[in-house]
């Protein structure tokens, strides 16, 4: 059965624009890389990884699962991707337990940005 979430990966078009957004914009430290795949072991735990190789498919900030980023400094973070031009779908939401902001990366993608709120 299963153990765990391996990795999570989105398909990209364009793998040095991709590349570029998710090293230089976002701060990844990549890991294992090709000319077709990047992988990137996130400092708590996690990989995450982009491809050229998902066959058929293609970038979509509207078909289906989106990757959740655990970050601090939610509103912060989100205004200083804003200023370098990266797409924001949907504004910081409050919910019980956090807040979350949707962003768009460099092929289409959606991501979304979120912080826990501290425990009571």
């Amino acid at each position: 059965m299963i153990k765990k979430v391996a990795f999570t990966s989105y398909p990209v078009v364009d793998m040095v624009r991709a590349r570029k957004f998710y090293e230089e914009t976002l701060g990844f430290a990549v890991g294992s890389h090709s000319d077709a795949w990047a992988e990137y072991d996130l400092p708590g735990g996690g990989c995450f990884g982009i491809t050229t190789l998902m066959e058929g498919m293609t970038p979509s900030v509207v078909s289906g699962g989106v990757v959740a980023f655990e970050v601090d400094g939610l509103q912060e973070l989100v205004e200083s991707l804003r200023s370098k031009g990266v797409t924001v779908r949907m504004e910081v939401v409050e919910t019980p337990v956090c807040h979350m902001a949707v962003l768009v990366d460099s092929e289409g993608n959606p991501f979304l940005l979120h912080q826990l709120k501290p425990k009571a």
